[in-house]
């Protein structure tokens, strides 16, 4: 998720005005912060956030699955949409900025949110090496 969002930055093709990590950064903490500060934080922040609610997943909802991933992902973007970025200034699901914002941040949760559930599913046959049998 996070490697796709800079792809989208860096090309140019994000709606967002800046990652929404380093903009909640920014916005908590004010303009004194010093650059390379301010991405230390913003990038321990998206990626403390996404492990804790990868880590919640992986202990709560047994067996994990792509589904369940899926779901975690879709949740956690409602989340964003209806208070980080509120508090951010850009409207709920980012409308005074632009509504391709909620488009482009719904793909990327689904992404975090399958990739989780693959990764995670214990009981899928592709990952699990109990299913394999050999003659005796």
């Amino acid at each position: 998720m996070s490697i796709l969002m800079l792809l989208a930055l860096i090309s140019g093709n994000s709606p967002m005005p800046q990652p929404i990590p380093k903009a909640v950064v920014a916005h908590l903490f004010g303009s004194g912060l010093s650059k390379p500060l301010l991405m230390v934080l913003a990038v321990g922040l998206h990626l403390g956030y996404g492990g804790v609610f990868g880590a919640l997943l992986a202990r709560i909802a047994r067996p994990v699955t792509i589904g369940k991933g899926l779901a975690l992902g879709i949740g956690l973007w409602v989340l964003m949409q209806v208070t980080f970025l509120p508090f951010l200034g850009w409207g709920l699901f980012g409308t005074a900025i632009t509504p391709k914002i909620a488009v482009a941040t719904l793909v990327l949760h689904l992404v975090y949110g399958g990739v989780l559930g693959w990764a995670l599913d214990r009981d899928g046959a592709s990952m699990s090496g109990d299913s394999v049998t050999t003659a005796d």
